[in-house]
């Protein structure tokens, strides 16, 4: 095992991974950015060292200067969260010239996974159904000739990202031209890499995703999956599992396929493989997260598992710790993600001064985050604030102690979504399991949005 292991990353995800390697006695490095020279993973870090200033293409993003960090200090291994370089291939190449491992999955799966085209393929080898889709397009013309095959309305999206960026709707021949030169630009700026890919969309799709964990012996589970339908323009807003309304057998075999894809291309460490459902139960492959997830406590919850404990332990070279039969999922589990935003002002993220701070506690309940009265928000990065976390026996209890630790939780100094997700809990669509991936954007005003 590893004795001191470099944290690459910022925030609760920062502190979730300090925790974790305090658990198991690894000696922890954060790496923090001028922005975060107070926050909280630094105070607690064995070892800290600034990276460069605030806006993260000089710091959580800039190589050099992390490597450099890591021989510094001594890590031999590198621990790079989510976001930032934790999809980077580049980087976990770096990593390993410099003999540092990367705690993540082996950079070729990255390369094959981060091209959602090249995925795509990959996955329908693996046994994975598809929705009707294209090769990489870079011109209009490519893409208008792609589209009169596939027909309207379709979903364009970035070849070479994720996060949302590039994902457009069209659903007419004529806005065709207009949207795919704006999608390209975005995605130009966003991947350096303009190349977009074009798939048939479905109208009201849940979003389905598989947690999968493998070794670097051929070994490998899955751990159940998340509804991750409740979204903000493709940004998850609340998770849950197990999927409401999906048949014991679907989930069964999502999961089963999900893993034996996964080993096909010779998957290592925590990964998530990302589906739509249809309104008949036929699901599709969308993409796969070649990292933790920020959802990844709603499978611990369900499952007993540590997944970053899982993570350090498949890094260093040791076998997983479970084998499929070892898994039994219990119970329901839901993520809501606060987040410094302003839900009646269309989400616009906001900085400022945590004034009051009072996460809630009890039964079932859990709370990842980084705040304490005093923190500054910073203008720089992603704006997740905390992620509670609730579990009990049923999804109806769930959703009940859930209202009860919304209510509960206290952030003032800064707008946060937590009122939105209060009126989430009273939404009916979403009582009864069945909300869909554009309900925010077709319906948002039956929970007070303005959209």
């Amino acid at each position: 095992m590893f004795k001191k292991v470099l944290i690459a990353n910022r925030g609760e995800i920062a502190l979730r991974v300090l925790r974790a390697c305090r658990e198991m006695g690894i000696g922890t490095v954060i790496a923090y950015s001028e922005a975060d020279r107070d926050s909280l993973p630094v105070q607690l870090a064995d070892e800290r060292i600034c990276i460069g200033p605030g806006p993260s293409s000089k710091s959580y993003l800039h190589i050099p200067n992390i490597i450099s960090a890591a021989v510094l200090h001594g890590c031999e291994a590198i621990h790079p969260g989510y976001g930032f370089l934790s999809e980077n291939p580049t980087f976990a190449e770096i990593c390993k010239d410099c003999d540092i491992t990367f705690i993540g999955p082996p950079p070729a799966a990255m390369v094959q996974m981060g091209d959602k085209v090249q995925a795509r393929e990959a996955m329908q080898r693996g046994g994975l159904p598809m929705l009707p889709g294209t090769d990489v397009l870079r011109s209009v013309g490519d893409g208008v000739a792609a589209a009169a095959r596939i027909g309207f309305p379709l979903m364009l999206k970035a070849a070479a990202g994720g996060g949302g960026r590039g994902i457009r709707l069209v659903r007419r021949a004529e806005e065709f031209d207009h949207v795919f030169t704006t999608a390209q630009s975005e995605v130009r700026e966003a991947f350096h890499d303009d190349g977009l890919y074009v798939e048939k969309y479905l109208g009201r799709a849940k979003h389905v995703e598989v947690q999968v964990l493998c070794d670097n012996k051929g070994n490998g589970v899955h751990l159940g999956e998340r509804n991750c339908s409740v979204q903000r323009r493709h940004q998850k807003l609340i998770e849950e599992s197990p999927s409401p309304g999906l048949p014991a057998a679907l989930r069964r075999e999502m999961g089963e396929r999900a893993i034996a894809a996964a080993l096909a291309i010779g998957y290592q460490s925590v990964g998530t493989l990302e589906f739509l459902v249809d309104e008949d139960n036929n699901y599709y492959f969308m993409e796969m997260n070649t990292r933790l997830q920020v959802e990844h406590p709603v499978t611990e919850w369900r499952t007993g598992l540590d997944l970053v404990r899982e993570q350090l332990r498949v890094a260093s070279g040791e076998p997983l710790s479970v084998t499929q039969a070892d898994i039994h999922l219990n119970g329901h589990a839901i993520e809501f993600r606060i987040t410094a935003e302003d839900p009646d002002f269309d989400f616009r993220p906001q900085t400022g001064v945590i004034e009051r701070y009072l996460p809630p506690s009890g039964p079932g309940t859990r709370v990842d985050s980084h705040l304490y009265v005093g923190y500054e928000v910073p203008p720089h990065y992603d704006s997740l604030l905390s992620k509670l976390i609730v579990w009990a026996p049923t999804r109806e209890e769930a959703i009940a102690r859930g209202r009860r630790a919304l209510n509960e939780f206290v952030i003032e100094g800064v707008p946060t979504t937590i009122p939105f997700h209060l009126r989430m809990l009273e939404n009916e669509t979403f009582l009864r399991g069945e909300i869909y991936t554009n309900f925010l954007a077709e319906r948002g005003e039956e929970v007070g949005l303005n959209s």
